[in-house]
């Protein structure tokens, strides 16, 4: 579970700190980025809090996974909302969400994945 943090945190670093140098853009790239690296690693932290305490680990980790996307469902649409009223770049905002997402979604896949070779926490 400590290499799906570390890269995660290492994800979050470099979309958070592009986010920064997106100059007039800046504001919904950091909402964009901040969402979906902030619910990439709650995700994180939920699969292995919520592991150590399952009896069947993996099933516990399907469903925070499926919470997480839901939750992240909305709040990409009241980012998108405040991106909007604030006259924003729409661009931004889903460029700067769906790029970390992706990538997270990535690392949460491969840490179900461990989870279904070894039968116990990764």
């Amino acid at each position: 579970m400590k290499r799906h943090h570390a890269a995660a945190a290492a994800v979050t670093t470099l979309a958070l700190g592009l986010a920064l140098l997106a100059g007039e853009a800046r504001l919904p790239a950091l909402l964009g980025a901040a969402i979906a690296t902030g619910t990439g690693l709650a995700s994180l932290v939920a699969f292995g809090h919520f592991d150590r305490r399952a009896a069947r680990p993996l099933q516990a980790t399907l469903a925070v996974f499926a919470v997480v996307f839901l939750l992240r469902l909305v709040l990409v649409g009241a980012g998108v909302a405040v991106v909007a009223r604030a006259g924003a770049s729409a661009i931004a905002f889903v460029v700067a969400f769906f790029v970390p997402y992706f990538v997270l979604s990535a690392l949460e896949g491969a840490y179900l994945h461990s989870l279904r070779r070894t039968g116990t926490l990764a």
